[in-house]
């Protein structure tokens, strides 16, 4: 099968391409590089750089695609307040122009990248996919309309969203400092040492690494009986920022911390449950933080080192 992936020169995208690679899929890539990176992109992907907004650039993608996934946007909750409308243009109407692609092309099915900040503030348990949704952010905001648009259409293209929680691992940008929780503190502990925190210490969040969360891509992708579902991506584990920031000092030996500020939209705290997640992915299994984290500093370490 081909499979049409956006956001290929992404994080996360560029990980999931390369999944689809060693399974023996041919990969169409989709990449506007106005944050991802062409070497981020696998060798022996069709590479298509084009602007997902634009629907004459998405009706001239090839035809052929069996499955659409669709991790190409802004993906920023603080960088959505700053430009609202380039904010719904990345994350909203892309997807309704895939959607029609989808359709016109008989595609099996589309994944989505969703979010856990459609959820908004939440109690302090773990939270399932059949809560009220009520986002804090225009990018929120953004991530729950195109789940609508998802759910109205899924007669003619069945869907999968996946509802990710705070991604982590090597690859990940550590020159963004505005997304990626774990991202961002490890560039600033391995470049000067210092940590700003924008936000109190009580805070939490979930924290997956990225090998869980390729697999939940490829399953929801490939799976048959997975269809029209909204699923958490998480590993349903509780962790505060101080606890985060205590396992980074220990990885990055003299860092320090400070607190100053805070971020508009922010939640102050969320985990998933991720029962679907289990039942219908049979991922069951996860990376801990204790040891992923490690694993993501060695290798920021030797990327920043070179630079």
């Amino acid at each position: 099968m081909k499979v049409l992936i956006t956001g290929v020169a992404g994080f996360i995208g560029s990980h999931v391409a390369a999944r689809f690679l060693k399974e023996g899929y041919e990969v169409i890539g989709v990449d506007d590089l106005s944050s991802g990176k062409l070497e981020n992109v696998p060798q022996g992907i069709d590479f298509i750089k084009t602007d997902l907004a634009n629907k004459s650039s998405v009706e001239n993608l090839p035809s052929n695609c069996g499955v659409i996934l669709h991790l190409a946007g802004q993906s920023s909750g603080e960088i959505s307040f700053d430009d609202p409308l380039l904010d719904m243009e990345k994350n909203t109407i892309s997807t309704l122009n895939l959607i029609q692609y989808g359709i016109r092309n008989s595609s099996e099915r589309i994944v989505y990248a969703s979010s856990m900040s459609v959820y908004g503030d939440v109690p302090n348990h773990a939270i399932g996919e059949n809560l009220q949704s009520q986002p804090l952010s225009c990018y929120g905001v953004g991530k729950l309309a195109s789940e609508g648009y998802l759910k109205v259409y899924r007669d003619k293209l069945p869907y999968v969203a996946l509802r990710m929680f705070n991604v982590y691992g090597p690859g990940q940008d550590l020159n963004n400092l505005r997304q990626g929780m774990v991202s961002i503190f490890l560039a600033q502990a391995v470049k000067t040492g210092k940590i700003e925190v924008k936000g109190n210490l009580s805070r939490y969040r979930d924290f997956i690494y990225i090998d869980e969360v390729v697999d939940a891509w490829f399953k929801a992708a490939i799976f048959p009986n997975v269809k029209n579902q909204i699923i958490n991506v998480g590993t349903g584990i509780k962790t505060s920022i101080e606890e985060l920031l205590e396992m980074i000092q220990s990885s990055v030996e003299g860092s320090e911390f400070f607190v100053q500020g805070s971020t508009p939209g922010d939640q102050n705290g969320i985990f998933a449950d991720n029962s679907k997640l289990r039942n219908l992915l049979g991922i069951t299994s996860f990376t801990s933080l204790e040891v992923g984290l490690p694993r993501f500093a060695e290798w920021a370490k030797g990327f920043l080192h070179k630079y």
